[in-house]
């Protein structure tokens, strides 16, 4: 039997994936000092998510996410990782 090699798609580079980044220690802290909110406060996105795992996200970090909107240009949301 011949193994298939699997071959990786970058869910990233997808036109209708919006862009993900994961927020280091400092960035995450701005942010939720900015808003005066806790982590778990954030809407949740699960460590198990496949734009989260391309990015390498793991439970406890924040992923800011930019996406593409006719009325404000980009529209930012950030996501609290959690498991799943």
């Amino acid at each position: 039997m011949a193994e298939e090699k699997e071959s990786k798609f970058d869910i990233l580079e997808h036109e209708l994936v919006p862009k993900h980044i994961l927020l280091d220690k400092k960035e995450a802290e701005a942010v939720l000092e900015k808003y005066k909110i806790k982590p778990y406060q954030l809407p949740y996105i699960k460590s198990s998510d496949p734009a989260a795992e391309a990015i390498g996200a793991k439970p406890g970090d924040i992923v800011k996410i930019v996406r593409r909107s006719p009325t404000a240009g980009e529209a930012i949301a950030y996501r609290y990782v959690v498991e799943g």
